[in-house]
């Protein structure tokens, strides 16, 4: 949802109208999330939520955007902003019927962000496998990060364990499901 909101503020100057509504559509959506967020709504309790208050202003805009897509010109920013959005929408508003979804991938772009940056210094890893090592670890701590898990603490129960470990059970250190073992 983020890109399709971005879509529409860069097509404000080529139509202050239809980009303004559909911000301010895409604005209640968001409206609805902080409010889940800020009464810490459960999966259940977000759906419902969702499904009584964020369906609706989706199925409209949804059907307003098809119906706006045809009045204006398509390689116009608008035009674009409406095509790039209506060709996702199923896909966009999926989130709304479930209660564990996020309306976007924010969270995960901006913990992703330092490597992005970081791109040119990584470009000489050593090795392809070095490159994917190096890729594997960094989205191993992105997880300890979003999950509000320790990576020092994680990452050094781990190496202690990993070695006799049995392979049927590895998932278990993943750092969403690791508990820190009692030495």
């Amino acid at each position: 949802m983020a890109h399709a909101r971005r879509y529409f503020i860069d097509a404000l100057e080529d139509d202050r109208n239809r980009a303004e509504h559909a911000l301010q559509q895409i604005q209640l959506l968001y409206e609805i999330e902080q409010h889940c967020t800020s009464q810490q709504f459960d999966y259940n309790t977000r759906k419902d939520y969702r499904l009584e208050k964020a369906v609706p202003v989706l199925s409209a805009l949804g059907i307003w955007m098809t119906d706006q897509y045809a009045q204006v010109l398509p390689k116009s920013p608008i035009g674009q902003a409406l095509a790039y959005s209506i060709k996702r929408w199923a896909k966009l508003s999926l989130y709304a019927r479930t209660g564990n979804l996020l309306p976007d991938n924010n969270l995960i772009e901006n913990s992703i962000r330092p490597i992005a940056l970081g791109r040119k210094n990584h470009l000489f890893a050593g090795s392809h496998e070095a490159a994917k090592r190096s890729a594997m670890l960094y989205s191993l701590l992105g997880t300890c990060k979003m999950h509000r898990t320790n990576p020092t603490e994680w990452l050094a129960d781990v190496l202690a364990i990993v070695a006799e470990y049995p392979v049927n059970k590895i998932k278990d250190l993943l750092p969403h499901n690791w508990k820190p073992t009692q030495n």
